[in-house]
């Protein structure tokens, strides 16, 4: 009987790429322009879905999504290969075109300049994704702004609030 370590020692040794292993998880989120509040309960679900597809198709994997009317955090796991500025770039300006093509809102859709990005261990996940679930509830009694503040704290990253936020209202 051959055994999992003896096959995975074959395949190695036909193919080296086949003994790298990785699980690359983020926590990204970002807002509206101005924060405003834009994303109507009714177009999420597409919006979503055309954000897991965006991941998709640039070989990741979308684990949760979700947010409230001026901001998204996505969930989801990255092939080392692929540059998380880079994903992050693609979903803000196709979503974006997207959305101002399909959807047609009141004033053009856009998302603000900058986002949060967040390695979360394979032990998070859950905690995470929980989290990511329940924003509706969650910002009930806290701001978009102070929920992002607690995230940079939590993850130790220094800022400068006057550069937190782009323009009208940074408040």
């Amino acid at each position: 009987m051959t055994t999992l370590y003896e096959v995975a020692n074959a395949t190695t040794a036909r193919n080296n790429s086949m003994s790298s292993f990785s699980r690359l998880t983020y926590h990204i989120v970002f807002s509206t322009k101005f924060r405003k509040p834009t994303i109507k309960p009714e177009h999420q679900e597409q919006i979503y879905q055309y954000i897991g597809g965006i991941i998709r198709s640039n070989q990741g994997s979308l684990i949760e999504i979700g947010g409230t009317n001026d901001h998204v955090h996505i969930l989801g796991s990255l092939k080392p290969s692929v540059s998380v500025s880079k994903i992050v770039q693609e979903i803000k300006g196709s979503s974006s075109k997207w959305i101002n093509e399909t959807i047609k809102l009141d004033s053009p859709f856009e998302w603000q300049k900058g986002y949060g990005v967040f390695s979360v261990s394979y032990s998070g996940v859950q905690t995470v994704q929980h989290y990511i679930q329940n924003q509706e509830e969650h910002h009930r009694t806290r701001s978009f702004k102070e929920e992002y503040v607690a995230l940079l704290n939590r993850h130790g990253i220094d800022f400068e609030d006057r550069y937190l936020f782009e323009g009208e209202n940074c408040g």
